[in-house]
């Protein structure tokens, strides 16, 4: 077998390296395939191809079944590039980012925005409606006040917590939909994508994916939002959809649950990593906008939807919304599936709750190690 040349970090994250990465294990596969003549009668598509781009502040992982198509290095690239592209068009950590442009002007005057961000602020809008308010993307001034932003938790006063409520609301947004602008009816409103945007990356580059001819795949941006398509292929027999696996919220080394992932994503939200203590409270960064408070009560929620985007968003809204909220919106929406963990008087023990699912969902009654 050729000698791979090796990479730089730039490389790969440019996806130039992905490409040679993914043919270096075909190149050992075929390498391993000649000398042992058991390994020669598996079929390729037994093996799983990873690619992995950084983005959005987390890992994106691509898992590609071996050799069911002759365009799956290529392609797998091509969708990351849409990820990165997505970044940085709705990253507010860039000045020169096309959000962070309509944050800075949009309260002046009407701001002229692309037609697939025009589209995503109407979606938005529409998910709060939906949630009534517990999904807000005009939120981000709150986790400032917080703290969140830069992660580094701290107690608002109360005045300022105020005043920063009567910026938050997506009912403060003006939209033109002949000209696509979009107009902040108060001062320092700003647009956040934070809690919809990876379930967005990755609906996105699926699509990429598929005018590629890559039908069978498994997409997940830092594990929290995840996309499947497909089948994962064993042998000479498919199963059905993808296996997952669901964390437990508080020990980050053993897993609750299984799920059978069909043509579905999934978002999870919780607050066992992003929080703060504040004599003797825990503060977690995931924050109520109709009232500027972490939200509690609520351990982790899994939401598994028609795309990622919309299972994202849901995530953070059920998290706020509560148990009995959760419940009414299920028995209103029999699409929406929902594994929802609580707490209860144990120390790292949970209660589970699940709505709409069947027999896609495996509870483990013993959590094991990852």
């Amino acid at each position: 077998m050729a000698k791979s040349k090796g990479t730089n970090r730039r490389e790969f994250l440019r996806g130039k390296s992905a490409v040679v990465s993914l043919q270096d294990a075909l190149d050992r596969f075929n390498a391993s395939a000649e000398e042992d003549e058991s390994t020669a009668k598996l079929p390729p598509a037994t093996y799983v191809l990873e690619v992995t781009r950084r983005a959005m502040a987390c890992d994106f992982q691509l898992l590609l079944n071996a050799g069911m198509s002759e365009r799956e290095t290529a392609a797998a690239v091509k969708a990351l590039d849409k990820v990165e592209a997505l970044e940085d068009q709705l990253t507010v950590y860039q000045e020169t980012s096309e959000v962070s442009l309509l944050n800075k002007l949009a309260s002046k005057r009407p701001f002229p925005v692309k037609a697939n961000l025009f589209e995503l602020i109407e979606r938005s809008i529409a998910l709060s409606k939906m949630t009534a308010g517990a999904f807000d993307i005009t939120a981000g001034p709150l986790a400032k006040v917080w703290g969140f932003y830069r992660r580094q938790g701290q107690i608002p006063h109360t005045d300022d917590l105020q005043q920063t409520l009567e910026r938050v609301g997506s009912q403060l947004l003006e939209l033109d939909s002949e000209k696509q602008t979009v107009y902040f009816q108060k001062p320092g409103m700003e647009l956040n994508f934070g809690a919809i945007g990876k379930g967005l990356a990755l609906d996105e580059a699926a699509e990429v994916l598929k005018e590629e001819g890559v039908g069978h795949f498994l997409f997940h941006g830092g594990q929290s939002s995840m996309l499947a398509a497909g089948c994962r292929a064993r042998g000479r027999e498919n199963d059905p959809g993808w296996v997952v696996g669901i964390g437990h919220p508080i020990r980050r080394d053993k897993k609750m649950a299984h799920l059978r992932l069909i043509n579905r994503g999934i978002g999870t939200s919780g607050s066992g990593v992003q929080f703060f203590r504040h004599e003797g409270k825990k503060y977690g960064h995931l924050l109520d906008p109709r009232t500027g408070q972490p939200a509690e009560g609520v351990l982790s929620v899994t939401v598994c939807a028609a795309s990622a985007a919309e299972a994202d968003a849901l995530s953070t809204a059920f998290y706020v919304l509560g148990e009995e909220k959760i419940r009414t919106f299920c028995e209103a929406h029999p699409e929406v599936q929902v594994l929802l963990m609580l707490p209860t008087t144990g120390a790292t023990s949970v209660r589970i709750e699940t709505f709409n699912f069947e027999d896609e969902l495996e509870i483990l009654s013993e959590p094991i190690a990852w």
